[in-house]
């Protein structure tokens, strides 16, 4: 069994900076559907579009993709 080791706090910090998923998507150049899929995670963001969230919501890879504590 495979146990998942990552975990998505794009919803999180998105909310933290006051965004909707909409300025998101504008701010990142993709749409609005696309920051909804991620935040739930069914869509498995390019390591291009990982950069830009992590830029936009201040944060890095790590904290924004990892659960560190695995």
């Amino acid at each position: 069994m495979i146990e998942r080791i990552a975990m998505n706090r794009v919803k999180e910090y998105r909310k933290q900076k006051g965004l909707s998923q909409m300025a998101l998507a504008k701010r990142i150049d993709v749409a609005r559907q696309t920051i909804n899929l991620i935040e739930n995670d069914k869509y498995n963001p390019s390591l291009d579009l990982c950069l830009k969230l992590a830029h936009e919501l201040d944060t890095d890879l790590n904290t924004l993709f990892w659960d560190g504590d695995v």
